[in-house]
């Protein structure tokens, strides 16, 4: 872990300027990616549903397909491309975006609970016992 948040401050560090120089590369990178998050989520969490999946499962599958592993894109960019290259920098965008991006579905899923799938929230009973 340590790592790899090494490795995206250097990343970072690097090509700061580039990041300045083209936001409309980082914007378009953003949106990509936000489409990517968004329709994987809701075609899971669909699919699930029209396949006869709980709650539970649904959201389960639906966060699994949409997230990332930027973790190991991250390390083929800098290993194919070196560490000061356009892709290793879209690779390193992915996290900033797909954080606030999923955590925005937990809303979502959140909501859809009793909207898709008819059950009340229940989250305090579940903590409690």
């Amino acid at each position: 872990m340590i790592g790899l948040l090494f490795t995206i401050v250097v990343m970072f560090a690097m090509q700061g300027e580039t990041i300045v120089d083209n936001p409309l590369d980082i914007l378009i990178i953003a949106i990509a990616l936000t489409l990517y998050f968004l329709i994987m989520f809701l075609a899971s969490i669909f699919s699930s549903k029209l396949l006869g999946f709980k709650y539970k499962d649904s959201v389960t599958i639906s966060f699994t397909a949409a997230s990332n592993n930027f973790e190991l894109a991250i390390a083929v960019a800098v290993g194919l491309f070196t560490i000061s290259s356009k892709q290793a920098l879209a690779t390193t965008v992915g996290p900033l975006i797909e954080v606030p991006v999923l955590l925005s579905l937990v809303y979502f899923a959140k909501w859809s609970k009793n909207w898709l799938f008819n059950e009340k929230d229940s989250s305090i009973n579940e903590k409690t016992g």
